[in-house]
């Protein structure tokens, strides 16, 4: 399978790299391809590291103004002209979307596949892993939007929260048929 995973690419301590870390080398030993934003710093890079380490894929897609951060030895490596065409090319190539912690660029991608798939423009299972309880006011938010009639689908139908890499990857690969 081909997941997407949105992340930081910022240097973070081990409450969030230590869990990225355990989800990458799953993601590695169960023969998946990770799909990311190309850079080789931050969390990408830990989750890059893990992912190849473990024996998996690397197929990132990077921006015309960060090629110079892109990973050099990954699989596949495209170079978007912008944002948006990033965006794009990294739903386009996954069969699946992970939403780990992150800043505004993270939580822009994840509210354009929660807006696609709201709309039925994907079917595409997402999942929001909460690590550290970092997305708790997310969460909350997103039961709110829920609760008061602002999602025209169930939130369960649009994204399942994971707290844990297993449960994550678990999920995925249920959702896939894969056993």
């Amino acid at each position: 399978m081909n997941i997407c995973v949105f992340l930081s690419a910022a240097d973070l301590d081990a409450r969030y790299t230590g869990p990225a870390k355990e989800f990458a080398e799953l993601l590695g030993k169960g023969g998946h391809t990770l799909v990311w934003g190309g850079s080789d710093t931050g969390l990408m890079k830990v989750v890059a590291d893990g992912v190849q380490g473990s024996g998996g894929r690397l197929l990132g897609v990077s921006v015309d103004f960060l090629a110079a951060k892109a990973r050099e030895g990954a699989d596949e490596m495209v170079i978007a002209k912008d944002l948006a065409e990033r965006k794009r090319l990294l739903l386009e190539k996954a069969d699946a979307v992970v939403i780990m912690v992150g800043g505004t660029g993270t939580l822009d991608e994840a509210t354009e596949i929660l807006e696609l798939k709201k709309h039925g423009h994907t079917d595409k299972p997402v999942v929001l892993l909460n690590t550290a309880g970092f997305y708790d006011g997310l969460k909350e938010q997103f039961r709110r939007m829920e609760d008061e009639g602002f999602l025209p689908r169930p939130l369960a139908e649009l994204v399942f929260f994971a707290e844990e890499a297993v449960g994550a990857l678990a999920y995925l690969e249920e959702s896939q048929g894969i056993e």
